[in-house]
């Protein structure tokens, strides 16, 4: 028997690269957001001794599971839901996103001159199927003057990015080298994502 197709994906991220991102790839989307009572960052609290990649799959992993639920209460059409996590990691480090102005500063600074790991996990939900995928990069910084990184912090950037950075921006001008998934380190590995998709039966639009 034969397996329908499917037209479209939820996205249940507010994440305005990770809708280009899919755009890019040719997947059509709506977005399935968390309403104002559900207390989304509350899934992203880091537990003791959790390695940097077992907490980036879990919390996508209640990503997941809050936005399935999201979907069948409000009796939206069923589609597969897309849900994902951006950690950086400085060894066992986890850098999520900045409280304020002085915790972006200080990541910031941590991050100068050494090489961090990005990772972002993706998991796609359709029906009692799941499936998800963990892409791993590395980026590393050049030394970053006090004034850069006080300036990069001042323009707002940051804020609501795991790291205090997005790589798309200009503090690119302070990355040295990646290695592994551009697009992971943006917010949605586009390799792993469309194999995902592919394996879901999201149609592609041409």
């Amino acid at each position: 028997m034969t397996r329908i197709a499917h037209d479209f994906v939820y996205l249940a991220s507010q994440s305005p690269r990770r809708r280009q991102l899919l755009d890019q790839l040719g997947v059509r989307h709506e977005l399935l957001l968390a309403a104002p009572e559900e207390d989304a960052e509350a899934l992203e609290v880091h537990l003791p001794g959790e390695t940097p990649a077992t907490y980036c799959t879990r919390v996508t992993q209640l990503k997941l599971d809050a936005a399935l639920k999201r979907l069948k209460a409000r009796g939206l059409p069923p589609a597969p839901v897309l849900c994902a996590d951006t950690t950086v990691a400085l060894g066992a480090r986890v850098f999520g996103k900045p409280a304020d102005a002085a915790d972006a500063v200080a990541t910031l600074e941590r991050l100068s001159g050494r090489t961090h790991r990005v990772m972002t996990a993706v998991a796609v939900g359709a029906g009692r199927a799941r499936r998800a995928a963990l892409s791993v990069s590395t980026v590393r910084f050049a030394p970053m003057p006090r004034a850069a990184i006080e300036a990069y912090v001042a323009s707002g950037e940051p804020f609501g990015k795991a790291g205090a950075y997005a790589i798309q921006s200009r503090i690119a001008g302070w990355i040295e080298r990646i290695a592994g998934s551009y697009s992971g380190i943006m917010g949605l590995p586009l390799h792993e994502t469309a194999q995902l998709l592919r394996e879901t039966r999201v149609r592609f639009q041409e």
